[in-house]
């Protein structure tokens, strides 16, 4: 057997083991061998570049489009428009990609061409979210939509983390900004208890909007509480619209 059909035999073989842990069932596996496949593995074999993962890629990021803009436009209902760009964006990008492929193992099934190989490349990031990409392809073409859906939502979208959600969604700010729309009132904060030791308070903070108490949140920091009790009181003023 050659060194090619060797690698590609044991690929499929950890592959396989990887669709156990995931709980799907391939109909044709040698899509998912194109999708880690990598250029330099393709160019060490001299075969025609469209056998490489870019194609599958190039599918699989739309596809990851669609699917994270649906989970946010369900998820965040009183979230407009640009907010939820700038989600989509941080779930979508590198470093998060490359989290969720390491998370699933997928680092170490890449096939690579020796010189790539030597140099690190199964560690680059960019190659590594280019895999992922090219995985949601191959997964949409060989199983459908529901299925792809079934994976984002069983692997993917719980891992979104809340330190990420928090760090795009600044619901001070746009509670800020709804007020000075709709009502003409001041938005204050107000420390209503700070517990525990030291090194592991916890702060519980209201918004009062005017003279109206409006939400409560509690968090590990003064201004984490503040974040969640504006966020209270954006779903209250929205749930009454």
């Amino acid at each position: 057997m050659n060194r090619r059909l060797a690698m590609i035999e044991q690929f499929q073989t950890k592959m396989q083991q990887t669709f156990e842990q995931l709980n799907i069932t391939p109909r044709d596996i040698t899509i998912y061998t194109q999708a880690f496949s990598h250029s330099s593995f393709i160019n060490d074999f001299k075969l025609s570049k469209v056998n490489d993962n870019e194609r599958l890629e190039f599918l699989g990021d739309a596809v990851l489009e669609l699917m994270v803009s649906q989970y946010l436009y369900k998820q965040y209902t009183d979230l407009p428009e640009g907010k939820l760009t700038k989600l989509r964006a941080a779930i979508v990008c590198e470093p998060s990609l490359v989290t969720f492929a390491k998370q699933l193992g997928f680092d170490g099934l890449i096939l690579l061409g020796k010189g790539e190989e030597k140099t690190g490349g199964r560690t680059r990031p960019s190659l590594i979210a280019d895999v992922f990409e090219a995985f949601v392809g191959a997964l949409y073409l060989d199983l459908g939509y529901d299925a792809t859906l079934q994976f984002f939502n069983t692997f993917i979208f719980p891992n979104i983390t809340e330190d990420l959600m928090e760090g795009i969604l600044d619901h001070k700010t746009y509670l800020q900004e709804y007020i000075h729309k709709h009502k003409n009132v001041q938005v204050t904060y107000d420390l209503v208890s700070e517990e525990g030791p030291a090194h592991f308070k916890t702060f519980t903070s209201e918004v009062c909007i005017g003279q109206e108490k409006l939400g409560r949140g509690t968090g590990r920091t003064k201004k984490e509480s503040e974040q969640r009790a504006a966020q209270a009181a954006l779903a209250l003023l929205m749930a009454g619209e």
